[in-house]
Protein backbone atom coordinates (compact mmCIF):
# COMPACT_ATOMS: atom_id res chain seq x y z
CA UNK A 1 0.00 0.00 0.00
CA UNK A 2 1.81 3.66 -0.72
CA UNK A 3 2.49 5.87 2.17
CA UNK A 4 1.41 9.15 -0.11
CA UNK A 5 -0.12 11.53 1.46
CA UNK A 6 -4.09 10.63 0.14
CA UNK A 7 -3.55 7.35 1.89
CA UNK A 8 -2.80 9.39 5.48
CA UNK A 9 -6.41 9.37 6.12
CA UNK A 10 -6.54 7.97 9.31
CA UNK A 11 -6.68 10.10 12.76
CA UNK A 12 -3.50 9.81 14.76
CA UNK A 13 -2.81 7.68 17.51
CA UNK A 14 -2.34 8.89 21.36
CA UNK A 15 0.86 7.03 20.93
CA UNK A 16 1.96 8.99 17.78
CA UNK A 17 1.14 12.04 19.17
CA UNK A 18 3.06 11.20 22.30
CA UNK A 19 6.05 10.43 20.01
CA UNK A 20 6.08 13.87 18.27
CA UNK A 21 5.64 15.46 21.35
CA UNK A 22 9.00 13.70 22.65
CA UNK A 23 10.71 14.93 19.23
CA UNK A 24 10.04 18.41 19.68
CA UNK A 25 6.70 18.75 17.48
CA UNK A 26 3.99 20.23 19.34
CA UNK A 27 1.43 22.64 17.45
CA UNK A 28 2.90 26.55 18.40
CA UNK A 29 0.97 29.86 17.27
CA UNK A 30 3.77 32.15 16.45
CA UNK A 31 1.03 34.70 15.64
CA UNK A 32 -0.56 33.89 19.78
CA UNK A 33 3.23 34.34 20.92
CA UNK A 34 3.69 38.41 19.07
CA UNK A 35 0.29 39.32 20.84
CA UNK A 36 1.09 38.03 23.77
CA UNK A 37 4.20 39.68 23.67
CA UNK A 38 3.70 43.28 22.02
CA UNK A 39 0.86 43.27 24.06
CA UNK A 40 2.37 42.51 27.40
CA UNK A 41 4.93 45.17 26.63
CA UNK A 42 2.49 47.03 25.49
CA UNK A 43 0.03 47.01 28.79
CA UNK A 44 3.25 48.09 30.58
CA UNK A 45 4.00 50.93 28.48
CA UNK A 46 0.90 52.35 28.65
CA UNK A 47 0.43 51.89 32.03
CA UNK A 48 3.45 53.52 33.02
CA UNK A 49 3.47 55.92 30.36
CA UNK A 50 3.29 59.25 32.32
CA UNK A 51 6.09 58.06 34.30
CA UNK A 52 8.11 56.96 31.65
CA UNK A 53 7.43 60.47 29.41
CA UNK A 54 9.03 61.86 32.42
CA UNK A 55 11.98 60.08 33.21
CA UNK A 56 12.49 59.79 29.03
CA UNK A 57 12.46 64.09 28.65
CA UNK A 58 14.68 64.39 32.01
CA UNK A 59 16.94 61.17 30.66
CA UNK A 60 17.17 63.33 27.16
CA UNK A 61 17.42 66.79 29.09
CA UNK A 62 20.61 65.31 30.74
CA UNK A 63 22.12 63.63 28.04
CA UNK A 64 22.40 67.03 25.79
CA UNK A 65 23.70 68.92 29.21
CA UNK A 66 27.67 69.15 28.72
CA UNK A 67 29.73 71.38 31.22
CA UNK A 68 32.67 73.27 30.27
CA UNK A 69 35.25 69.83 31.50
CA UNK A 70 32.84 67.28 29.43
CA UNK A 71 34.12 69.50 26.38
CA UNK A 72 37.66 69.25 27.31
CA UNK A 73 37.54 65.85 28.55
CA UNK A 74 37.30 63.21 26.18
CA UNK A 75 36.98 60.66 29.03
CA UNK A 76 34.78 62.16 30.79
CA UNK A 77 32.26 61.96 27.43
CA UNK A 78 32.85 57.99 27.54
CA UNK A 79 31.57 58.20 31.40
CA UNK A 80 28.70 60.29 30.29
CA UNK A 81 27.46 57.47 27.83
CA UNK A 82 28.36 54.67 30.24
CA UNK A 83 25.79 56.20 32.95
CA UNK A 84 23.01 57.12 30.14
CA UNK A 85 23.40 53.53 28.99
CA UNK A 86 22.98 52.11 32.62
CA UNK A 87 20.04 54.36 33.02
CA UNK A 88 18.19 53.19 29.90
CA UNK A 89 19.02 49.53 31.00
CA UNK A 90 16.95 49.55 34.17
CA UNK A 91 13.98 50.01 32.06
CA UNK A 92 14.47 48.28 29.34
CA UNK A 93 15.69 44.73 31.00
CA UNK A 94 12.39 44.60 33.33
CA UNK A 95 10.27 45.25 29.98
CA UNK A 96 12.69 42.47 28.54
CA UNK A 97 11.64 40.06 31.04
CA UNK A 98 8.07 40.76 31.41
CA UNK A 99 7.76 40.49 27.36
CA UNK A 100 9.71 37.01 27.39
CA UNK A 101 7.41 35.60 30.24
CA UNK A 102 4.70 36.56 28.45
CA UNK A 103 6.04 34.75 25.21
CA UNK A 104 6.57 31.99 27.23
CA UNK A 105 2.88 31.81 28.39
CA UNK A 106 1.65 31.74 25.06
CA UNK A 107 3.26 28.89 24.21
CA UNK A 108 1.66 27.43 27.13
CA UNK A 109 -1.48 28.03 26.25
CA UNK A 110 -1.17 26.79 22.69
CA UNK A 111 0.92 23.78 23.10
CA UNK A 112 1.75 23.24 26.70
CA UNK A 113 5.09 22.69 28.32
CA UNK A 114 7.25 20.43 26.40
CA UNK A 115 10.82 20.11 27.02
CA UNK A 116 12.86 17.83 24.59
CA UNK A 117 16.21 17.66 22.62
CA UNK A 118 16.12 15.59 20.33
CA UNK A 119 15.48 18.53 17.84
CA UNK A 120 19.58 20.36 19.05
CA UNK A 121 20.71 17.02 17.38
CA UNK A 122 22.41 17.19 13.72
CA UNK A 123 20.24 16.66 10.91
CA UNK A 124 22.72 16.63 8.09
CA UNK A 125 19.69 15.63 5.86
CA UNK A 126 18.77 19.48 5.94
CA UNK A 127 22.35 20.22 3.99
CA UNK A 128 20.73 18.76 1.50
CA UNK A 129 19.30 21.27 -1.53
CA UNK A 130 17.41 19.57 -2.97
CA UNK A 131 15.58 18.03 0.34
CA UNK A 132 15.46 21.80 1.27
CA UNK A 133 13.84 22.98 -2.24
CA UNK A 134 11.41 20.25 -1.83
CA UNK A 135 10.16 21.78 2.19
CA UNK A 136 10.16 25.07 0.16
CA UNK A 137 7.58 24.54 -2.27
CA UNK A 138 5.81 22.43 0.23
CA UNK A 139 2.01 23.06 1.22
CA UNK A 140 2.43 23.74 4.66
CA UNK A 141 5.65 26.31 3.68
CA UNK A 142 3.67 28.00 0.59
CA UNK A 143 0.57 27.78 3.68
CA UNK A 144 2.79 29.74 5.96
CA UNK A 145 4.65 32.24 3.82
CA UNK A 146 0.81 33.25 2.45
CA UNK A 147 -0.28 33.83 6.01
CA UNK A 148 2.65 35.36 6.99
CA UNK A 149 2.22 37.95 4.01
CA UNK A 150 -1.53 38.14 4.54
CA UNK A 151 -1.16 39.05 8.16
CA UNK A 152 1.66 41.49 7.56
CA UNK A 153 -0.53 43.60 5.01
CA UNK A 154 -3.58 43.35 7.35
CA UNK A 155 -1.65 45.11 10.20
CA UNK A 156 0.68 47.66 7.79
CA UNK A 157 -3.31 48.53 6.94
CA UNK A 158 -4.35 48.66 10.27
CA UNK A 159 -1.18 51.62 11.43
CA UNK A 160 -1.32 53.47 7.83
CA UNK A 161 -5.02 53.86 8.37
CA UNK A 162 -4.61 55.57 11.85
CA UNK A 163 -1.56 57.26 11.10
CA UNK A 164 -3.04 58.85 8.22
CA UNK A 165 -5.92 59.93 9.93
CA UNK A 166 -3.60 61.30 12.86
CA UNK A 167 -1.22 62.99 9.90
CA UNK A 168 -2.08 66.53 10.34
CA UNK A 169 -2.18 66.11 14.07
CA UNK A 170 1.64 64.77 14.04
CA UNK A 171 2.71 67.31 11.59
CA UNK A 172 1.38 70.25 13.69
CA UNK A 173 3.52 68.86 16.82
CA UNK A 174 6.30 70.76 15.08
CA UNK A 175 5.22 73.70 16.32
CA UNK A 176 4.83 72.81 20.16
CA UNK A 177 7.70 72.45 22.56
CA UNK A 178 9.65 69.23 22.85
CA UNK A 179 8.43 67.97 26.05
CA UNK A 180 4.98 68.62 24.62
CA UNK A 181 5.38 66.96 21.57
CA UNK A 182 6.64 63.67 23.00
CA UNK A 183 4.12 63.15 25.22
CA UNK A 184 1.22 63.45 22.39
CA UNK A 185 3.54 61.17 19.45
CA UNK A 186 3.34 58.69 23.06
CA UNK A 187 -0.06 59.04 22.78
CA UNK A 188 -0.33 58.57 19.10
CA UNK A 189 1.97 55.80 18.91
CA UNK A 190 0.09 54.05 22.02
CA UNK A 191 -3.33 53.83 20.13
CA UNK A 192 -1.59 52.66 16.96
CA UNK A 193 -0.14 50.05 19.12
CA UNK A 194 -3.39 48.64 20.25
CA UNK A 195 -4.53 48.60 16.86
CA UNK A 196 -2.41 46.98 15.39
CA UNK A 197 -2.49 44.82 18.77
CA UNK A 198 -6.14 43.94 18.22
CA UNK A 199 -5.33 43.08 14.67
CA UNK A 200 -2.87 40.75 15.61
CA UNK A 201 -4.99 39.01 18.42
CA UNK A 202 -7.85 38.59 15.83
CA UNK A 203 -5.58 36.56 13.71
CA UNK A 204 -4.12 34.76 16.37
CA UNK A 205 -7.58 33.44 17.67
CA UNK A 206 -7.87 32.00 14.03
CA UNK A 207 -4.28 30.82 13.94
CA UNK A 208 -4.34 28.28 17.12
CA UNK A 209 -6.32 26.11 16.18
CA UNK A 210 -5.36 26.44 12.37
CA UNK A 211 -1.89 24.87 13.66
CA UNK A 212 -3.46 22.10 15.42
CA UNK A 213 -5.76 21.59 12.48
CA UNK A 214 -2.75 21.83 10.99
CA UNK A 215 -0.24 19.36 13.42
CA UNK A 216 -3.55 16.88 13.53
CA UNK A 217 -3.06 16.81 9.77
CA UNK A 218 0.91 16.29 9.47
CA UNK A 219 0.21 13.23 11.92
CA UNK A 220 -2.22 11.29 9.90
CA UNK A 221 -1.51 7.83 9.06
CA UNK A 222 -1.91 5.28 6.76
CA UNK A 223 -4.19 1.98 7.52
CA UNK A 224 -0.41 0.11 7.95
CA UNK A 225 0.71 2.43 9.97
CA UNK A 226 -2.10 2.10 12.01
CA UNK A 227 -1.58 -1.38 12.44
CA UNK A 228 1.47 -1.06 13.38
CA UNK A 229 0.64 0.95 16.48
CA UNK A 230 -1.92 -1.38 17.22
CA UNK A 231 0.61 -4.23 17.10
CA UNK A 232 3.27 -2.12 19.01
CA UNK A 233 0.21 -0.97 21.33
CA UNK A 234 -0.72 -4.45 22.35
CA UNK A 235 2.88 -6.51 21.39
CA UNK A 236 3.86 -8.63 18.46
CA UNK A 237 0.96 -11.81 18.28
CA UNK A 238 3.74 -13.70 17.33
CA UNK A 239 5.90 -13.11 20.35
CA UNK A 240 3.19 -13.21 22.73
CA UNK A 241 2.20 -16.57 21.11
CA UNK A 242 5.92 -17.97 21.89
CA UNK A 243 5.84 -16.69 25.25
CA UNK A 244 2.41 -17.95 26.19
CA UNK A 245 3.51 -21.53 24.64
CA UNK A 246 6.85 -21.19 26.64
CA UNK A 247 5.21 -20.93 29.87
CA UNK A 248 2.64 -23.35 29.16
CA UNK A 249 6.25 -25.90 28.56
CA UNK A 250 7.94 -24.92 31.69
CA UNK A 251 4.49 -25.09 33.43
CA UNK A 252 3.64 -28.36 31.77
CA UNK A 253 7.66 -29.46 32.87
CA UNK A 254 6.62 -28.78 36.47
CA UNK A 255 3.80 -30.50 36.81
CA UNK A 256 5.31 -33.35 35.20
CA UNK A 257 7.84 -33.56 37.59
CA UNK A 258 5.35 -33.56 40.40
CA UNK A 259 3.45 -36.93 39.50
CA UNK A 260 6.14 -39.27 41.11
CA UNK A 261 5.60 -37.53 44.46
CA UNK A 262 1.79 -37.79 44.04
CA UNK A 263 -0.41 -40.70 46.38
CA UNK A 264 -2.32 -41.60 43.25
CA UNK A 265 -3.68 -41.10 39.62
CA UNK A 266 -7.37 -41.18 38.55
CA UNK A 267 -7.76 -41.78 34.87
CA UNK A 268 -10.71 -42.84 32.34
CA UNK A 269 -9.00 -44.71 31.64
CA UNK A 270 -7.09 -42.77 28.59
CA UNK A 271 -8.70 -39.49 28.42
CA UNK A 272 -7.86 -37.83 31.11
CA UNK A 273 -5.30 -38.09 34.58
CA UNK A 274 -5.42 -36.34 37.28
CA UNK A 275 -3.05 -36.91 40.01
CA UNK A 276 -3.57 -36.26 43.68
CA UNK A 277 -1.56 -35.81 46.84
CA UNK A 278 -2.31 -35.13 50.63
CA UNK A 279 -0.06 -34.27 53.26
CA UNK A 280 -2.12 -33.98 56.62
CA UNK A 281 0.28 -31.77 58.21
CA UNK A 282 0.37 -29.09 55.15
CA UNK A 283 -3.03 -29.68 53.70
CA UNK A 284 -6.18 -29.05 54.74
CA UNK A 285 -7.66 -31.83 51.56
CA UNK A 286 -6.07 -33.46 49.17
CA UNK A 287 -4.59 -31.18 46.09
CA UNK A 288 -4.33 -32.00 42.54
CA UNK A 289 -0.52 -31.46 41.75
CA UNK A 290 -1.39 -32.81 38.39
CA UNK A 291 -3.62 -33.25 35.35
CA UNK A 292 -3.82 -33.37 31.13
CA UNK A 293 -6.15 -35.14 28.83
CA UNK A 294 -5.51 -37.69 26.01
CA UNK A 295 -1.62 -37.41 25.26
CA UNK A 296 -1.04 -35.53 28.24
CA UNK A 297 -2.83 -38.00 30.29
CA UNK A 298 -0.85 -41.17 29.27
CA UNK A 299 2.46 -39.06 30.24
CA UNK A 300 0.85 -39.00 33.27
CA UNK A 301 -0.27 -42.48 33.63
CA UNK A 302 3.28 -43.82 32.34
CA UNK A 303 5.43 -41.37 34.86
CA UNK A 304 3.13 -42.56 37.69
CA UNK A 305 4.05 -46.24 36.99
CA UNK A 306 7.49 -45.82 36.57
CA UNK A 307 7.94 -44.31 40.07
CA UNK A 308 5.04 -47.02 41.06
CA UNK A 309 2.45 -44.37 42.32
CA UNK A 310 -1.10 -46.00 42.17
CA UNK A 311 -2.60 -45.76 39.05
CA UNK A 312 -6.98 -46.04 39.90
CA UNK A 313 -9.15 -46.66 36.96
CA UNK A 314 -12.41 -44.13 37.86
CA UNK A 315 -13.76 -42.58 35.06
CA UNK A 316 -16.52 -40.45 36.34
CA UNK A 317 -14.37 -38.87 39.16
CA UNK A 318 -11.51 -38.29 36.55
CA UNK A 319 -13.60 -36.88 34.55
CA UNK A 320 -15.44 -34.79 37.49
CA UNK A 321 -11.39 -34.19 39.17
CA UNK A 322 -10.25 -32.64 35.69
CA UNK A 323 -13.52 -30.29 35.03
CA UNK A 324 -13.91 -29.12 38.54
CA UNK A 325 -10.45 -28.99 39.85
CA UNK A 326 -7.57 -26.25 38.85
CA UNK A 327 -3.37 -27.40 39.07
CA UNK A 328 -2.47 -26.92 42.74
CA UNK A 329 -5.56 -26.38 44.37
CA UNK A 330 -7.88 -28.36 46.70
CA UNK A 331 -10.40 -30.55 45.45
CA UNK A 332 -13.64 -29.01 45.74
CA UNK A 333 -16.00 -30.34 48.73
CA UNK A 334 -18.47 -32.14 46.95
CA UNK A 335 -15.80 -34.18 45.80
CA UNK A 336 -14.22 -34.78 49.27
CA UNK A 337 -16.19 -38.27 49.89
CA UNK A 338 -14.99 -39.74 46.52
CA UNK A 339 -11.68 -38.64 47.26
CA UNK A 340 -11.56 -40.19 50.23
CA UNK A 341 -12.19 -43.67 49.19
CA UNK A 342 -9.82 -43.68 46.56
CA UNK A 343 -7.39 -42.48 48.86
CA UNK A 344 -8.45 -45.17 51.64
CA UNK A 345 -7.40 -47.95 49.22
CA UNK A 346 -4.30 -46.42 48.32
CA UNK A 347 -3.27 -46.22 51.82
CA UNK A 348 -4.52 -50.25 52.55
CA UNK A 349 -2.57 -50.73 49.65
CA UNK A 350 0.53 -49.22 51.05
CA UNK A 351 0.49 -50.93 55.00
CA UNK A 352 -0.98 -54.86 53.66
CA UNK A 353 -0.41 -55.09 49.63
CA UNK A 354 -1.46 -58.27 50.20
CA UNK A 355 -4.60 -57.48 52.12
CA UNK A 356 -5.67 -55.00 49.96
CA UNK A 357 -9.37 -55.27 48.68
CA UNK A 358 -10.10 -54.44 45.33
CA UNK A 359 -10.16 -51.08 43.94
CA UNK A 360 -13.39 -48.77 45.12
CA UNK A 361 -16.24 -48.32 42.28
CA UNK A 362 -16.31 -44.42 42.94
CA UNK A 363 -19.70 -42.45 42.37
CA UNK A 364 -19.91 -38.88 42.64
CA UNK A 365 -22.47 -36.25 43.40
CA UNK A 366 -24.89 -35.89 40.50
CA UNK A 367 -24.23 -32.76 37.77
CA UNK A 368 -20.40 -33.08 38.74
CA UNK A 369 -19.97 -35.75 35.81
CA UNK A 370 -19.68 -33.66 32.46
CA UNK A 371 -20.04 -36.82 30.86
CA UNK A 372 -23.37 -37.17 32.23
CA UNK A 373 -24.34 -33.41 31.56
CA UNK A 374 -23.72 -34.40 27.96
CA UNK A 375 -25.73 -37.29 28.06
Amino acid sequence: MSDSAQDRNLPASERKKRRAREDGQVPRSRDLGHVAALGGGGAVLMAVAGPLAAWLRDLLAGALRFGANDVHNPAAMGEHLQRLGGQALMVVLPLGVLVALAAMLAAKLSGGWNVSFKALRPDFSRFNPLAGLGRMVSKDHLLNVLMSITLAVVVGVVGTLYIRHRFFELAGLLAVPLPQAISEIGGVLAACLGLMLLALAGWAAMDVPLQRHLWLNRLKMTREEAKQEMKDAEGNLEVKGRIKARMREISRKRMLAAVPEADLVVMNPTHYAVALKYDEQRMGAPRVVAKGADLLALKIRDLARDAQVPVLQAPPLARALYAHCELDQEVPAALFAAVAQVLAWVYQLRRSPELATAPPQVQVPQGLDPHEARA
